[in-house]
């Protein structure tokens, strides 16, 4: 097991749209969370050959609302790589459309992956990719 200094990667950057919104015309927690779960995993990715599967999501914290227009970055970090988990930290930039285009920190996760065979047994991560096969 190790900890890992990771620097951060742009995983996904979407345009999020009006049928993203719940009833306060916001753009719907669980839309911005399938985004975390999507890059966390491409992130997971990066360390291992094997597939990966949620098992944990948590310290999730909604610091500003999204709004239909933004541009929304999910920028991953790998915290912590163990036997058969990636630990990846989550954070949500949005790009506010209109005039200033200002940039603000909506959220942020912290999600677990484990690696699976294609039996979806828990297996052991391996060596990570080639270095060149995880730089952005």
């Amino acid at each position: 097991m190790s900890d890992l200094p990771s620097p951060r990667h742009l995983a996904i950057r979407v345009v999020l749209l009006p049928k993203d919104t719940n009833a306060h015309g916001t753009i719907f927690g669980g839309v911005i969370l399938s985004q975390i779960d999507l890059a966390g995993a491409e992130e997971a990715r990066r360390w291992t050959h094997h597939s990966v599967v949620t098992v944990a999501m948590d310290a999730v914290e909604f610091h500003e609302p999204v709004y239909v227009g933004d541009v929304v970055s999910f920028w991953t970090r790998c915290e912590r790589r163990g036997n058969t988990s990636v630990t990846v930290h989550v954070e949500v930039e949005a790009q506010r459309s209109g005039g200033a285009r200002e940039t603000v920190k909506v959220t942020e996760a912290k999600v677990v992956y484990v690696a699976v065979d294609r039996g979806s047994r828990k297996v052991a991560l391996g060596e990570p990719p080639a270095l060149s096969d995880r730089a952005s």
